[in-house]
């Protein structure tokens, strides 16, 4: 049975409450081929002496260590010392960088542990592990790979989707990388953008906008939604199977980015004369103006019927 530990670095949380909110049948069928009682802070009994003893051991290589998992970002600070985030005094940089070099394969779960995330608002020096945002080296540097010969397994998401973190785990169970992207996050995932499965695509072809939540028509142009800029499969699995948030009429604000959080505030798109700075991936500006301006003044009347009755 594989060996799995789950430690928590600079983390709110979040992501290890979105794996407990995987449910059944998927949580119980992974824990059965999982040996997570290794350690996960919200499924293993224990005392604190024996999860120093765990902690050595793994570090020793007395135990062997098949899945290592990173929730939250590394903590760098201050001065380089990573004295902000210790355990026992010791930082859990230098922890993890060891725990890493005995892992089978090691997973970074959620943007803060993919690429620094909410870290980057503070003077707190945070990276991802293998990535610096948009950059890559990170606390691991750009060439490490687990003993498997594996580079990070990137699992952005704030937090990370459930769907996402069940498949990833399973591919790894079975000695399988999961083809990835520049990023290092699973294709199958995150290679399609949000925009792509959004209900509300007929109304950005056409520039039926938004200016409030809620209301049926595109939410790029004023209303800051990133769908058109971020991959990840929130609109091809939907959250608790059910909805997402460009669905429930709430800008997607680009939580799986490597930039994320972006610096101009959310909700708010910025634009020059009412065309947005930032342009739907891949879309020439130049193109772009002249197609938008003739797809508003052809926008079926239905559209706009549809918008002005909610």
């Amino acid at each position: 049975m594989p060996t799995a530990l789950w430690l928590q670095c600079g983390a709110c949380g979040g992501d290890t409450m979105s794996f407990l909110g995987m449910g059944t049948p998927h949580l119980p069928a992974l824990l059965e081929e999982l040996e997570m009682t290794l350690w996960h802070p919200s499924l293993s009994f224990g005392n604190r002496v024996s999860y120093e003893t765990l902690l050595n051991d793994l570090r020793r290589g007395s135990r062997p260590l098949d899945l290592l998992l990173i929730e939250g970002f590394i903590l760098g600070g201050p001065a380089a010392s990573g004295g902000y985030d210790t355990f026992r005094g010791e930082s859990k940089a230098v922890i993890v960088q060891e725990l890493a070099a005995k892992a089978g394969a090691v997973v970074a779960v959620g943007t803060c542990a993919c690429f620094g995330g909410i870290g980057k608002l503070g003077a707190i020096d945070a990276i991802g592990l293998q990535f610096f945002h948009h950059q890559a080296g990170g606390l691991l540097g750009e060439h490490f790979r687990s003993r498997r010969g594996w580079p990070v397994i990137n699992l952005p998401g704030c937090p990370v989707h459930p769907t996402v973190l069940q498949d990833t785990l399973c591919a790894v169970c079975e000695d399988r990388l999961p083809e990835l992207n520049d990023y290092q996050a699973p294709e199958d995932w995150f290679g399609i953008l949000v925009h792509q499965g959004c209900t509300r695509n007929e109304y950005h072809e056409y520039r039926v906008e938004d200016n409030d939540f809620g209301g049926p028509g595109c939410m790029f142009f004023h209303m800051g939604c990133r769908g058109p800029l971020t991959y990840a499969p929130c609109n091809k699995v939907l959250w608790n199977n059910r909805n997402s948030k460009t669905n429930a009429g709430v800008p997607c604000f680009g939580c799986t980015h490597p930039d994320f959080p972006q610096d101009h505030p959310f909700f708010h798109t910025p634009n020059i004369i009412d065309v947005p700075l930032e342009l739907p991936d891949g879309v020439d500006r130049a193109h772009y103006l002249a197609y938008k301006g003739m797809a508003a003044a052809a926008a079926p009347e239905r559209l706009v019927k549809r918008k002005s009755r909610v």
